[in-house]
């Protein structure tokens, strides 16, 4: 182990008193301000004192220094890098949900409205999109109103076990009677008990 010698230790004090206003001068050229380059040597020569023991006499003590001062310089900014706290809130405010499912629910629906009987999505159109009352659905169709919800009712029925279960018996959908089938089929069902 060695030891220092009195005669090492003021060497070292009177070195670093020697350096200290191009201590400065490089404090001022990495900061831009005199305050923040003030401290900025402060703490440079707090380090060099607490770890002289580390300097080897006879080497370049205004590199050792320099060093020491460009890394507290770069620790300082690190130390003053803003950050952010990340609680739920901001995360979640951040981040998206998935479109994937939103896409394949619209394909279903769509696929599931197509079967529906003409007649069914027209009411079921009016009624939930327009907002229509059934009263002036049934003068626009030309049906009862009665007819109107019934229409309706089954095309909400339809579409809950089609996209529930995938499969509902099938229901023509083209040809010249299938309007009539409809109508007749509906107005079977209004007239039930």
């Amino acid at each position: 182990m060695v030891t220092e010698t009195s005669n090492d230790i003021r060497d070292f004090h009177e070195q670093l008193k020697a350096i200290l206003p191009r201590l400065r001068i490089y404090a001022l050229s990495l900061t831009r301000d005199r305050d923040a380059a003030d401290d900025l040597v402060h703490d440079t020569v707090i380090k060099a004192l607490t770890g002289r023991h580390s300097f080897q006499p006879g080497t370049n003590l205004a590199a050792w220094l320099f060093r020491i001062q460009r890394n507290e310089f770069i620790s300082g900014l690190r130390r003053q890098r803003p950050t952010v706290p990340v609680d739920t809130a901001i995360a979640e405010s951040l981040s998206h949900p998935a479109h994937q499912d939103s896409g394949l629910v619209m394909r279903e629906f769509v696929s599931a409205f197509a079967k529906l009987a003409p007649t069914q999505r027209e009411a079921l159109l009016l009624a939930v999109l327009e907002g229509l009352p059934y009263e002036v659905i049934a003068q626009h169709t030309g049906v009862s109103v009665g007819t109107v919800k019934s229409r309706i009712s089954r095309a909400r029925d339809t579409l809950e076990r089609l996209l529930l279960e995938g499969e509902v018996k099938p229901r023509p959908t083209s040809g010249p009677d299938t309007a009539a089938v409809v109508d007749a089929d509906e107005a079977h069902h209004e007239r039930r008990p």
